[in-house]
């Protein structure tokens, strides 16, 4: 646990006890502030109220007249669309508003870091699509290289719940546009940028208030190194502007669109294999085509943003290398599932958004596709330029019609996961794919993406275990 520094003998209030919310509970206790709770849920009132937090409705009018901060879970709204009424409360007294993030860059560094040797480093990473897959990438590079290491945020264990840090060790930090953008402080070493695409435009009032969230851990965090991808307008304006000139290594940038040129520091992966720059001449390449964790061109940006992370701290490029070969890929993220009769099983539940499918859809081949779900805003008619691969869709969902109308591909409505499996694996012959990369939220029918990628799972392993 990191035990939260700057507010002894005072009260700070936490809404939403999740997961993060009951951590900070606990590590604002054990840094001898005095938790304020509130869930609009009485189950997890419950259950905080069972560890000895007391509960106090922040709604009500004075809530907040002796409450030093607030502190937010990631899921709850305080600007757009409407902040939450707890939130806008708070703002109205000129109660600061934080989240478990922001808390733990402030108290993560202790008295103890003047003994080591080399002191802890965070690596940061952030972006639409890959920034999981990156995070666990990294960690178990350090792993294999023998490094302490831990993997907490948005994946993993919440931050305030880790170990504090030993000498030379390294934290490894998914965080989503909710935690960067109302984090009050964020000093991460390394902070890496994967990609952007269009996602929780109505939580921040468009893809410029999206971007702008992204953008704060570089900004005003400060990395000493920024690892950006440049494939999009915003990762390439980003890079522009922290670095100082050319020749600049402080900012890496990282491709898998096209060969990166210039003074400065770059990797990148054509053609399936990565290759890294310096000053000009040639320091790394590896052959990424037979690492079966990492399929994919979208996976080969998440190797090159790793590879550049790790690069960072030191790690040389053949011990990165062997940590590549030796990694088993994250649950429901281009998960290769089972291989049985020719056909390839894979899992890619995550798969969310339009622009995340576009990047599973192009990692196969000869693909019988299961999609659909609860569609997101923006349409389906960017999937219609990369369905060449597919022989068949088969859709789920409540909205499964309406779905499969708008896709080009020879489509089949199935509804429901059991029969979008059935009828997949009867059709499936040798040397194709049978993918779950939905395209949409899992919500009309699973709680979450991840119970949408069991099911799938379940019901491959089932149909060929009969």
């Amino acid at each position: 646990m990191i035990p939260v520094k700057g507010f002894s003998g005072q009260k700070v209030a936490v809404l939403g006890l999740g997961r993060s919310g009951l951590a900070t509970a606990r590590a604002l206790r054990a840094g001898k502030a005095e938790p304020v709770c509130w869930d609009d849920n009485p189950a997890a009132r419950e259950k905080a109220e069972a560890e000895g937090f007391a509960c106090l409705d922040l709604h009500r009018h004075g809530a907040f007249d002796d409450i030093a901060s607030l502190i937010v879970s990631p899921g709850i709204p305080h600007l757009y669309p409407e902040p939450n009424p707890v939130v806008a409360a708070a703002l109205a007294a000129g109660v600061p508003v934080d989240n478990d993030i922001g808390l733990f860059f402030r108290s993560f560094a202790g008295p103890e870091w003047s003994n080591y040797d080399t002191p802890p480093r965070v690596i940061a990473v952030t972006g639409s699509n890959g920034k999981s897959t990156t995070a666990a990438l990294i960690h178990h590079i350090l792993i294999e290289a023998g490094r302490e290491a831990q993997l907490a945020g948005n994946i993993g264990r919440g931050v305030l719940d880790i170990e504090p840090g030993g000498d030379g060790s390294v934290v490894v930090l998914e965080l989503s546009s909710y935690q960067t953008e109302l984090a009050r402080s964020l000093t991460p070493d390394v902070a890496v940028f994967t990609n952007l695409s269009p996602d929780h435009l109505d939580r921040h009032g468009g893809m410029g208030g999206y971007f702008a969230a992204k953008r704060r851990l570089f900004a005003e965090g400060g990395p000493d190194r920024a690892v950006i991808g440049v494939d999009e307008k915003e990762g390439a304006f980003l890079a522009g502007q922290l670095a100082e000139g050319v020749a600049d290594d402080r900012v890496i940038r990282v491709s898998v669109a096209g060969k990166l040129t210039g003074p400065g520091w770059q990797v990148f992966a054509r053609k399936g294999f990565l290759s890294e720059y310096r000053k000009g001449r040639q320091a790394g390449s590896i052959d990424l085509r037979q690492i079966k964790g990492l399929p994919g061109a979208h996976n080969h940006q998440n190797a090159c943003a790793a590879y550049a992370a790790c690069r960072a701290l030191g790690l040389a490029p053949r011990v990165i290398e062997d940590a590549l070969h030796s990694y088993p890929g994250l649950p429901h993220r281009s998960q290769i599932i089972a291989e049985a009769g020719g056909v390839t099983y894979v899992n890619d539940s995550k798969a969310t958004n339009v622009d995340s499918a576009l990047k599973a859809l192009s990692a196969f081949k000869k693909i019988r596709w299961i999609c659909g779900g609860l569609e997101k805003e923006g349409g389906l008619a960017a999937l219609n330029g990369a369905v060449d691969q597919v022989l068949k869709a088969y859709v789920i969902g409540r909205e499964a019609a309406g779905f499969a109308m708008q896709l080009e591909a020879d489509a089949q409505v199935c509804t429901t996961m059991d029969e979008a499996v059935a009828q997949a694996m009867s059709d499936a012959q040798p040397g194709e794919t049978v993918l779950l990369a939905p395209a949409a939220a899992s919500f009309d029918q699973y709680d979450n993406f991840e119970q949408r990628g069991d099911d799938f799972t379940e019901q491959v392993l089932r149909r060929l275990a009969d």
